[in-house]
């Protein structure tokens, strides 16, 4: 729908001077006819011509100084919008109010320009590393499944020298150790192969509170001999989210899991569930000892661990996960007062579509 532009600018500022000269014409005719002056309509035309001059006068600054700034300031940011940041507006030599405008405005297309230089490099840069990291991944991932089958020939080979070997010899008290390290590995191999080649998430619509339940389940199985709970209220007023089950189960007991090696004796882990904006919110918190400060931005990184037998990869493999629905993983946490940890996943389809599989109004 087209709306009339109105009035412009230089009609706005002549009129009201117009209206002026008009009245004082008007005043000064009375004046003269009051006082009887002779040749008053020469006069009256004289000052009649002397308001014309003024107007045009008026009108004729008003467009040197304004009209002709803003025609060039409106056709610059034509020019900028266009992706062109060299475009530089002139009026900003004058030394008036008019001139700092101008200056101030180059000066933000400059900074533009330079934003965009900026941006630019830090893009190759973020390509180039991840094409490194790319190679890396496909390398280690080839490492990976070399490494897997002599582990499982040597696994084997332990098992059977641990059925042979006498009931009194020395040797069987470093075998449980022995076939400790050897399931580290595997775990480690396990998870870098799921980190460098992830499974594309299976999305269905399904109750994430029994996704959450069924990793809930799993850790405690873990914690039957320990003075730890996990308590977890489902909440059935979160509506059926689209999301893998099994790899969002993953994230979860992986959030549980660290949650449980944080505390150190008893303890307590919370979990619940809730829907906030368009997102289903699972927070995860635990009374554990905490993440330092300087430790919390590198706890997404693979390889980063605080635990002597941790892999260094089940928060990037978690993350990954995440980002792979559309959400994403917040933590808070200080030393000594235990974490917390959210995981934001959409209500709506990575389609956009709502959970349920029919379309949203927009």
């Amino acid at each position: 729908m087209n709306r009339s532009r109105g009035l412009g600018w230089q009609w706005k500022a002549i009129i009201p001077i117009i209206g002026v000269l008009l009245l004082g014409l008007l005043a000064f005719k009375a004046v003269v006819l009051a006082l009887g002056i002779p040749n008053g309509n020469w006069i009256l035309i004289v000052a009649a011509a002397g308001a014309v001059a003024i107007c045009f006068v008026t009108l004729s600054v008003l467009l040197v100084l304004i009209e002709r700034p803003l025609e060039e300031l409106k056709k610059t940011i034509t020019h900028v919008r266009g992706g062109d940041l060299d475009a530089r507006v002139k009026f900003g030599k004058r030394t008036d109010d008019v001139g700092q405008l101008g200056r101030q405005f180059n000066e933000m297309i400059q900074q533009l320009a330079e934003n965009r230089v900026e941006l630019e490099r830090l893009h190759q840069i973020e390509m180039a590393r991840a094409e490194h990291l790319a190679t890396i991944g496909e390398l280690a991932a080839g490492l990976a499944h070399e490494i897997r089958n002599p582990l499982a020939g040597i696994a084997g080979v332990v098992e059977v020298m641990g059925k042979e070997l006498p009931e009194q010899s020395s040797s069987r008290g470093v075998l449980p150790e022995v076939q400790g390290e050897i399931q580290h590995i595997q775990s480690i191999l396990n998870d870098l192969l799921a980190y460098a080649r992830p499974r594309p998430p299976e999305f269905h619509a399904a109750d994430l509170n029994t996704t959450i339940e069924q990793a809930v389940f799993l850790a405690r199985q873990q914690v039957r001999t320990k003075p730890i709970q996990i308590v977890f209220e489902p909440n059935k007023g979160v509506p059926r989210v689209v999301h893998d089950p099994v790899q969002i189960q993953q994230v979860v007991l992986n959030l549980l899991l660290n949650g449980i090696q944080a505390i150190a004796k008893e303890g307590k882990i919370e979990v619940a569930l809730r829907s906030e904006r368009e997102f289903a919110v699972v927070r995860i918190t635990d009374n554990g000892k905490g993440i330092a400060k300087e430790s919390l931005p590198k706890i997404f990184k693979p390889f980063y661990t605080t635990r002597r037998e941790g892999t260094g990869l089940g928060l990037p493999l978690a993350k990954g996960i995440v980002e792979s629905h559309k959400g994403k993983i917040e933590v808070t946490s200080e030393l000594g007062q235990g974490a917390q940890f959210e995981v934001w996943l959409p209500l709506r389809k990575p389609d956009g579509r709502h959970a349920s599989g029919h379309g949203m109004p927009r």
